[in-house]
């Protein structure tokens, strides 16, 4: 896809829940330019000349799409965690705002209700993420941990569960919560985790689906998940 087209969708998408995204973008734009045509209008040479005037158009035009740019990225990620709110698979699609050097397993471990743990692998160690009930998830979690454990014995282990309750981390600050976990892993021990990890995947048996109706976003991730192994 196109970066128009990109920018294209994730405005439609945004505008679902912020209708008046439009008129702020175009808002931001006018006071912007503006604020940037004043700068470089105080800048010398004081005399108007053609380069004067092209410095001022093009100065107040580069500083309004540059803010317009910003307001538009912060609104529309707000946007889409509104969006994935509430839904099942919701924090496996927010983990993907993870940037490189991080290694997204989606829905490694679940339960017949639909809990959902994920795997995440950067220089933290290992980070388990769990969404659903969390009287379900913890036992569900501590059974991953100690598989975990004997595959990587001397990696961290992490476990974060996501939702608005008292220890747990809401959908919009995941990503953050998970950068800013300390380092205690080198590059080359991470190679080496994700190593192991995959030989411990591909001997692991197949996990049942769970019974009922599974939502299609948890059963896409389930396949690509299978595909990657």
């Amino acid at each position: 896809m196109s970066r128009r087209k990109q920018f294209a969708q994730a405005y439609r998408m945004t505008k679902k829940t912020d209708r008046w995204i439009g008129l702020i973008l175009l808002g931001v734009f006018v006071l912007a330019a503006a604020v940037g045509a004043g700068l470089f209008w105080v800048f010398p040479p004081r005399e108007l000349t053609w380069y004067k005037i092209i410095l001022i158009v093009v100065g107040g035009l580069m500083l309004g799409l540059l803010a317009t740019l910003m307001v538009f990225s912060r609104r529309a990620e707000r946007s889409m965690y509104a969006q994935m709110e509430g839904q099942q698979g919701a924090a496996g699609g927010a983990l993907q705002m993870l940037r490189r050097g991080w290694k997204v397993d989606p829905a490694v471990a679940f339960t017949k209700q639909q809990d959902i743990v994920h795997r995440v692998v950067g220089r933290p160690g290992i980070i388990l993420v769990g969404e659903g009930n969390a009287n379900r998830l913890r036992p569900l979690m501590a059974t991953e941990r100690r598989k975990l454990e004997k595959v990587a014995a001397e990696t961290p282990v992490h476990e974060l569960i996501v939702g608005d309750r008292d220890g747990e981390v809401p959908l919009p600050k995941l990503a953050k919560k998970i950068q800013k976990l300390p380092r205690k892993i080198k590059p080359a021990q991470m190679t080496d985790v994700l190593q192991r990890l995959k030989a411990y995947d591909a001997q692991r048996s197949v996990l049942p689906m769970p019974k009922g109706p599974v939502p299609t976003n948890l059963r896409g991730m389930r396949q690509s998940n299978m595909r990657g192994r």
